[in-house]
């Protein structure tokens, strides 16, 4: 799913195509999720955490948690939804992020996921190293 990145750093733009619709043309609901991984990724791939090197360099993965999701508004086929990301708390193994969906002014989706930092060998939480941590940090602020 092609992607633009947002004046803002926090920001993707993603289009939605018939592949995210069911048969009325709205957005599968579970398509949001996507929508919100690929934001992050995106984002701390802008930030210079790449999630791939990470695995393999370093053993070390960021696995979702929790998300508690509430949707307000549907999106259709293609509409242009901007992805807003920010990180609410900064743990000793967890990051957790606000994430919102948006079509021009209207909110459609807003969710509140919990990603944490994960050995890649054990797969047991680990505490994350303090030049991601730094990175986060400073995307915090």
């Amino acid at each position: 799913m092609p992607t633009e990145m947002s004046q803002n750093a926090n920001e993707l733009q993603i289009r939605v195509y018939y592949e995210d619709t069911d048969a009325g043309g709205i957005v599968f609901y579970a398509n949001y999720l996507k929508f919100f991984e690929r934001a992050r990724t995106e984002w701390l791939r802008r930030l210079g955490i790449n999630q791939s090197q990470l695995a393999q360099t370093e053993q070390v993965l960021f696995v979702v948690k929790q998300v508690d999701t509430v949707y307000m508004h549907p999106a259709k086929l293609d509409d242009l939804l901007t992805i807003h990301s920010q990180i609410t708390y900064l743990g000793g193994a967890s990051v957790h992020f606000a994430q919102e969906a948006w079509c021009n002014e209207r909110l459609l989706c807003k969710s509140s996921i919990v990603v944490v930092c994960v050995d890649a060998n054990a797969m047991r939480a680990t505490k994350i190293k303090p030049h991601l941590r730094s990175i986060l940090e400073q995307a915090q602020d």
